[in-house]
């Protein structure tokens, strides 16, 4: 939908800026000083659907609060006064109509005001509300915003903007009660906001943005991968009348941050094969589509070449291994499969890459693999080792950096869980993975490996729309990270992977703002990054479940860990090597980490020992028991630590071992 605009004289618009500068100080001559590129702007028949992130890292999508009874919606800016003077009243309105179900937002849309700042200025202010980051002004833009505090009152009932001015409880109270404010609109005084792109000189230039030259360019290098013959988007850009067709849900999508799916934070950490659009992309493609989408002159490339995607993208593998088939009922619940083959390597290979070729991508969910010792099959998953390959959603190859692998020994078995989920019609499940190897006589020098992150004592309370979930690596030794992959289910909403160093610094290295269950993409990171021995390494998770979210199976349901998409995982997948581990001299570092994984679980406030009220599971049922807690903390500091730890563990497997013994004797 094109914005409306009201033609401004530009001798009108600096006189306002004028006033606005001798009024409102410093601040305001910044915003000024380019307003005169700025055309007032008249309201939208109705605000469209937005995502932002805020500047505390968690994204926002407005049409999720459709069950609000208001949506209050404040312009922010770093450093200006009136956002200083209007803090405590706006935290006044919160409190009082919180309980009305009213949801009140700041947003900032200065490009120039970084998240830092943004954070900062809140602190200072005291405000509390999520202040979200407009910096491609694509929102500040389309609601017709002008000015620093300007207040947008808007009803959720039908997205239209009922009020907009100084903030005004009479305003709100009406939209709450389902009236219309008394008045529309009110004067504010606050610095102007300059969008540039609001002018009528840059109106004219959109539509001249060429489809040949721009347009169909950027969708082959971000769209086509997916939207191609046999690719796994619905539909292919095959041509202009394909775009011209989607151009409204292109920019819907875009606008909430749905497509192209690659779900890191902009702001944070830098990622190799980043599938993202840039901001300019961005703002190029929603200019060229709110012009009209012009054809104008020129070839057009996706017509001209059939886009058809490869049966293996990295090539013709040099193993292709079949997954036993299965056939996936239509309806009910499939618990994990976990079929296994022989190996059919005679001899150890290196492995250089894997791709999974997924047949049924509706009712396979994900595959895990592992290499298993001859004779060593009934033994679970633990003795897993040297994954082959995988899938979830959006992520279907894995390839090693250059001079490293896994080792896939000779003999044994391969073995795989799937996670298949039934949609409404029977399927046969044929999947394979292929296999790309070093070539014989190669070796790499170094060695890749993997483990994941998990809390299995999640418990998600019911109704509840933010729910945070915390766990924890101890690394032992100097290692390199190289990937992290997220996965939870349909109450994931958020995820954050952070390092804290031994010296206390905490640095977060992949902020997932909003996490989408139907795109679960391995991220490399571009530089790979070094931990030192000591440090933690800390995975959040954020779950809604609330009826807001439109995923949710039942948000009237407490959830914990399950295998099922109904039910939640917290996991997060690391690949990473030891700096002091080659190929020739393999260490067990591995088994050193995992003896903290049970402490990462449960020790919420990261402090290395866990009180009471931390323990999960079984251990808080033994902790209920008179005396169990102060005997386990052996050292009296209030905590079990994770020396203690491990003595309770190595008690209560001497429980278990003696068990059924015990129990036969008293038969």
């Amino acid at each position: 939908m094109k914005r409306s605009l009201t033609l401004t004289a530009i001798g009108l618009v600096m006189a306002i800026s004028a006033a606005s500068c001798a009024q409102q100080g410093p601040v305001a001559d910044v915003a000024a000083s380019t307003a005169v590129a700025t055309p007032m702007a008249q309201l939208p028949a109705r605000v469209d659907n937005f995502r932002l992130v805020s500047s505390d890292g968690y994204a926002h999508e407005l049409y999720r609060l459709k069950d609000a009874s208001a949506v209050v919606l404040v312009m922010h800016g770093v450093g200006s006064p009136d956002v200083a003077k209007i803090a405590p009243e706006l935290a006044k309105l919160e409190a009082a109509y919180k309980a009305k179900g009213v949801e009140f937002m700041m947003m900032n849309s200065n490009p120039g005001d970084t998240r830092e700042a943004i954070l900062a200025d809140a602190a200072k202010n005291g405000i509390t509300v999520p202040v979200l980051e407009d910096d491609l002004q694509l929102v500040g833009g389309q609601i017709g915003a002008t000015r620093v505090t300007e207040a947008f009152v808007i009803d959720p009932k039908t997205w239209k903007i009922a009020y907009h001015g100084p903030l005004s409880a009479d305003a709100i109270e009406a939209v709450v009660g389902g009236k219309a404010p008394t008045a529309a609109s009110a004067a504010v005084t606050g610095a102007l906001i300059s969008f540039p792109d609001r002018a009528p000189a840059r109106k004219a230039e959109f539509a001249k943005i060429s489809y040949a030259n721009t347009i169909a360019p950027l969708i082959e290098q971000k769209c086509v991968a997916c939207h191609q013959e046999g690719g796994i988007a619905p539909f292919g850009f095959d041509g202009y009348e394909k775009v011209k067709t989607f151009a409204p849900m292109i920019r819907e999508a875009v606008r909430t941050d749905r497509m192209p799916p690659w779900d890191p934070d902009r702001h944070v950490g830098k990622f190799k094969d980043d599938k993202s659009l840039s901001g300019e992309q961005i703002k190029t493609l929603i200019n060229w589509i709110e012009a009209g989408a012009p054809r104008g002159d020129g070839a057009d490339t996706l017509a001209q070449v059939r886009h058809v995607a490869p049966e293996w993208p990295l090539g013709k593998p040099d193993l292709i291994v079949d997954i036993p088939k299965y056939t996936v009922p239509a309806t009910g619940v499939v618990d994990y499969q976990y079929p296994i083959v022989n190996n059919p390597l005679s001899e150890g290979r290196w492995l250089k890459a894997s791709t999974a070729k997924v047949s049924q991508r509706q009712a396979v969910h994900h595959i895990l693999s592992g290499f298993i010792k001859e004779g060593e099959t009934d033994k679970g998953m633990q003795n897993w080792s040297s994954s082959v390959g995988g899938y979830t959603v959006g992520m279907e190859s894995v390839v090693n950096p250059k001079g490293m692998g896994t080792y896939i020994p000779p003999g044994g078995q391969l073995a795989f869980q799937m996670h298949y989920t039934p949609y409404g019609k029977e399927a046969v499940s044929a999947e394979q993975i292929g296999l790309y190897f070093y070539k014989d006589g190669e070796k790499p020098d170094l060695m890749m490996r993997e483990m994941p992150l998990v809390d299995q004592f999640i418990k998600i309370p019911a109704n509840t729309g933010a729910h945070k979930e915390i766990a924890y690596f101890d690394f032992p030794k100097d290692a390199i990270l190289h990937t992290a992959v997220v996965h939870a289910h349909y109450r994931g909403t958020y995820s954050k992977l952070e390092i804290r160093y031994p010296d206390g610094k905490q640095e977060t290295i992949l902020n997932v703002p909003f996490y989408d269950f139907n795109w679960q993409r391995m991220y490399e990171f571009a530089k790979p990054i070094p931990i030192k021995a000591g440090s933690k390494v800390i995975a959040t998770y954020v779950y809604d479940n609330s009826k807001r979210n439109p995923a949710n199976p039942d948000p009237n349901k407490e959830i914990v860990w399950g295998d099922q998409s109904f039910e939640e995982m917290f996991y997060t997948s690391l690949r990473y090597r030891w700096k002091d581990e080659t190929a020739a001299n393999q260490t067990n570092n591995d088994q050193l980490m995992q003896k903290t994984r049970l402490m990462g679980m449960m020790d919420d406030n990261i402090d290395g020992k866990l009180e009471k009220a931390e323990l999960r599971g079984q251990f808080a049922a033994l902790a209920q028991r008179p005396g169990a807690f102060e005997m386990a903390d052996a050292n009296k500091d209030g905590g079990i630590d994770q020396p203690e730890l491990e003595k309770v563990l190595a008690m209560m497997r001497a429980m278990r071992a003696s068990a059924p013994a015990s129990s036969n004797g008293g038969q």
